[in-house]
């Protein structure tokens, strides 16, 4: 896994990124060796914060750890990403187990109907008034129909763009917080974000370059 690390007016030492790099290879055991992780250092009225931020292709994980010491903080971060990671995963096993359970569903229906169309049908006995003719059979075939093509519709609204910067952790809690699906911030550092819900209920967070 990739990990950036970013210190705001505060230094890490090495051991302290040793440790880090260690406890995000246990996310990226469950999240995918695919992943990309960036921490952030910074302090805060003598009070230490970490920002944890986990991208990978199931989803993003933002987690955020404060305590009195930096070795504190990095381990509440990492246990609440690393909860996160687990319950995203169960949540994607649940999702691919769905199809599965649903075609096992709708078998004994298919088989039904075709047993129906292989019972023999009763035969048709033809009396002297009626003469035997042979019937044709006629292929009925309906017109395609067209796909619908429906117009893009556009709406311009200043509510998905923040107004002053915002972390990572600002950004989420003012998105739960609203029933918007998309939030556009910039960071402290200036650095352009977009924050966007999936159908999935998860956080996804893409960095504009």
């Amino acid at each position: 896994m990739e990990v950036e690390f970013t210190a705001r007016k505060v230094k890490v030492p090495k051991a302290l990124r040793t440790r880090a790099e260690e406890g995000l290879q246990r996310i990226a055991q469950i999240m995918g060796k695919t992943a990309h992780a960036s921490i952030i250092f910074a302090e805060q009225r003598h009070l230490q914060i970490v920002e944890l931020t986990v991208t990978a292709r199931s989803g993003t994980i933002v987690a955020t750890g404060k305590a009195a010491t930096q070795n504190k903080a990095l381990k509440e971060a990492i246990e609440h990403a690393e909860n996160q990671a687990l319950r995203s995963r169960d949540r994607n096993l649940e999702s691919k187990r769905l199809p599965k359970e649903e075609k096992i569903l709708a078998e004994p229906i298919v088989a039904r109907v075709k047993a129906r169309a292989t019972q023999p049908k009763e035969p048709v006995v033809a009396t002297k008034a009626v003469s035997a003719k042979k019937r044709t059979a006629i292929a009925v075939r309906s017109a395609p129909t067209r796909a619908t093509v429906v117009e893009p519709h556009v709406i311009q609204s200043a509510q998905v763009v923040a107004r002053k910067p915002l972390t990572i952790e600002e950004a989420v809690k003012e998105a739960e917080s609203s029933d918007r699906d998309l939030l556009v911030f910039r960071n402290p550092d200036g650095d352009l974000f977009v924050l966007h819900r999936r159908r999935d209920g998860e956080m996804e967070l893409l960095e504009i370059p």
